[in-house]
């Protein structure tokens, strides 16, 4: 994680088809992010932005996938937070 100017910056890597969606700590530098839903038409990447708002407390739409949409390692910006109210959330 780390600042940028407005908000922050994750690179996360998700586990689709988990049992439930939940933080599973850290694994080679990134934020494991478990996810119950199917990574099928977008439906893993509509519940990171779920979960990240929730979790965090920001709107959906400060919560942007900048890349790695197709993959498990995707990097997103979060608006609006810092990097450290990010991992005290998480």
């Amino acid at each position: 994680m780390r600042d940028e100017p407005g908000g922050a910056v994750l690179e996360v890597l998700v586990t689709p088809r988990a049992s439930r969606t939940r933080v599973a700590g850290e694994h080679g530098g990134r934020l494991k992010l478990l996810l119950a839903a199917p990574p099928v038409e977008g439906e893993a990447n509509r519940a990171l932005v779920e979960f990240l708002s929730s979790a965090l407390g920001v709107r959906r739409a400060e919560v942007v996938i900048v890349s790695g949409k197709s993959g498990r390692r995707k990097t997103v910006r979060v608006s609006g937070v810092t990097a450290a109210g990010v991992r005290a959330a998480l």
